[in-house]
Formats: structure tokens, C-alpha cells, sequence
């Protein structure tokens, strides 16, 4: 089958053919249909500080994807051919503490699909069936196929109560922008989304933001005074990793305010500690998704109108990721999916 791989040691991504996957009698067979860029794959593709030390080359790169199903392992219930689905990415042991109590998203002996385990980026994917999720075939395949990131946004900004609420989303990138579209749909009064990158703050108009702030020529202070705003925001989604964003958004915070980290920063870097303190506020770290009550949630907000396709800016055959990695790198788009077959 063909598969975007990082063959050896050192930068970039090869299209080539590898075995098809396998599966045990716990498995999934699932034929990919479309996938999603993520800035993982980005990082796995430059070969950054990071990818060095959590990659293992040869490796199938990619966890975001829909597809569908085209054999089972013999234990496998609840799966059949034909079956339209996506992965959780993150694979748990199934047997530690917090996986027994029904905590799987906090496993500290995850593996993740596409850097510890074979990924998506192919025609083929296995994976063990506690994994798989059953999608509603009303919801667009597009869609479907970033489920994984769209449950990051939905982690990050369901995190703490948004109906009536004021939000400030720091970084406006693809799971910046859905989160922004998930507080509107959730019932946030103001969402303010800050970025330094124009074409990512049109978008995260047409996401719902309530007022974008290019925080190179605006401030984040004059923007809730504009809106009438007597306090500070009351929950915070920082998504950037920059410290700038985060010293920003706890400056902007309400006395007992509310942050949800999601961004990576580069490197450690001080935060003002005795604001933290002040002001009694909460920072809660976000990583990847409660499994499965983020992906129900996200199920029946698209049921109810939530809308995301605005994220979804550029679509490519396979065969042009390159093309497809180069519209991440610039800046001006969304989402970037790679199809995996000829007909799509």
C-alpha cells in the first residue's frame, strides 16, 4: 500500500509502498479515505528537536483520518464491514490506575498513533477496537476526518463552563478556531480571539469570534472595554505556546478566572506567579481528548448545528503532500486534508 513515511533520520516525508497492516483478533482493518495535517506531522516532517527524540524511523506518520471498515479480528463485536469511522489517537494499556477508573486519557503509558505505533498517513490503518469510533454517516467525511483535533478544541473549551461566560482564546490556529466555534455553540457571551496572523483572524470570524485582536496593533484591554466588559475574561484557552499569549491572558483574566492550556510552548519560560495567586486562578494543562466523552460530544454538537467546515481550507490527492505541507507552512490556511483514494 502506499504510505507517506519517515524513512530515515532527518527531514522530510517519502511516499512509498509498505506492507499493508495486519491485524490481531482484537483489531480493526480500516481503509483510509481522508486524513488531516497536523502540526505533529509537521514536526515529524521538519525533524525538529522534538521528532528526534519521540520518533523511531521507519515510521507511517498521521493520526487524523476517516475511513472505513474492511475486516475484523475474530474477538472484534460492534464492527462490521463497510462501518464509517476514525481513530482515537492515543492507544492506552487498559490497565493502570486512571485506565480502570475509566480515566484513559490520563494512561501514562499511552502510545500514539503516527510517532510510537504505524499511522494513518496510508491506505491502511489497524487498530485495536477500543480505539475505533462509529461515525454518524450525516456527518460530513471532511469533517470526520479531524476528529482527533476537533477533540482537542472540544476538551479545551467544554474544560470549564462557557454558557453566559467571556472567552479569550489566545492563537488562532486550526484547534484555536474550532474551539472559538465550539464556545459560541456552548453559549459564551464575548469570544475574543488574538493572533498575529490576518488570515487566521478572518477565519476565526467566520468561526463566530465576537471580536479578533491583532495583538501586534491592538490590545487585548481596549478590545473588552470596547464590548462593554466590567471585569476580566472569565475563562481562557491558550493555544499558542507563546509566552507573550500566556503572559497576556493571565493579565487579561478576572479575579477567579479560569485557564485551559492546550499550546505546546518551545521552552519552559516564568509566568507572574503572584498575579496566579491575586487574582485566584485556575490553570488547567489539556492534552488530547477525554476517550470517549469528548468524541459523543462532538458527535451531537454537530448534530445540533455546530458548524467547523470554515477550518477546512485546502484539500489534496496523496500523492501532492508536499504541495499540502507547504499550505501548512505558510500560514494562510486551516485545515489541509491528503485523500487516499484515486476516486476522491
Amino acid at each position: 500500500m502506499r504510505a507517506l513515511t519517515k524513512r530515515t533520520a532527518g527531514p522530510g516525508l517519502e511516499l512509498i509502498d509498505v506492507p499493508e497492516p495486519t491485524i490481531g483478533i482484537n483489531d480493526v482493518l480500516i481503509r483510509v479515505d481522508r486524513t488531516g495535517i497536523c502540526g505533529t506531522d509537521l514536526h515529524i516532517a521538519d525533524w525538529n528537536e522534538w521528532a528526534q527524540g519521540a520518533v523511531t524511523p521507519p515510521l507511517v506518520v498521521g493520526h487524523e483520518f476517516v475511513g472505513d471498515v474492511v475486516d475484523v479480528g475474530s474477538n472484534v463485536t460492534g464492527f462490521v464491514p463497510g462501518d464509517v469511522v476514525s481513530g482515537e489517537g492515543h492507544v492506552v494499556c487498559g490497565r493502570c490506575r486512571n485506565c480502570m477508573a475509566g480515566r484513559r486519557h490520563l494512561c501514562a503509558q499511552t502510545s500514539s498513533v503516527g510517532v510510537d505505533r504505524p499511522g494513518a498517513f496510508a491506505e491502511y490503518i489497524a487498530l485495536p477496537m477500543t480505539n475505533v469510533w462509529h461515525h454518524d454517516r450525516a456527518i460530513d467525511r471532511d469533517v470526520a476526518a479531524i476528529f482527533d483535533a476537533f477533540g482537542n478544541a472540544v476538551h479545551s473549551a467544554l474544560r470549564f463552563p462557557v454558557l453566559g461566560e467571556d472567552v479569550l482564546i489566545t492563537g488562532a490556529g486550526p484547534i484555536g478556531l474550532m474551539a472559538c466555534a465550539v464556545a459560541r455553540h456552548a453559549g459564551a457571551r464575548f469570544v475574543v480571539v488574538t493572533d498575529v496572523n490576518p488570515f487566521r483572524l478572518e477565519l476565526a470570524t467566520k468561526l463566530g469570534a465576537t471580536r479578533t485582536v491583532d495583538v501586534r496593533r491592538a490590545s487585548i484591554a481596549d478590545t473588552a472595554r470596547d464590548l462593554g466588559m466590567k471585569e476580566g475574561f472569565d475563562v481562557g484557552l491558550e493555544m499558542s505556546g507563546d509566552p507573550d499569549a500566556m503572559h497576556a491572558m493571565v493579565a487579561a483574566m478576572c479575579h477567579g478566572g479560569r485557564i485551559a492550556l492546550l499550546g505546546l510552548p518551545d521552552a519552559p519560560f516564568a509566568i507572574d506567579w503572584n498575579a496566579v495567586i491575586h487574582d485566584m486562578l485556575t490553570i488547567q494543562g489539556i492534552y488530547g481528548r477525554e476517550m470517549y466523552e469528548t468524541w459523543y460530544m462532538m458527535t451531537v454538537m454537530l448534530q445540533s448545528g455546530l458548524d467547523i467546515t470554515p477550518v477546512i481550507t485546502h484539500r489534496f490527492p496523496a500523492a501532492e503532500h508536499q504541495a499540502a505541507f507547504a499550505a501548512v507552512r505558510s500560514g494562510e490556511a486551516g485545515k489541509v486534508l491528503l485523500s487516499w483514494r484515486d476516486e476522491a
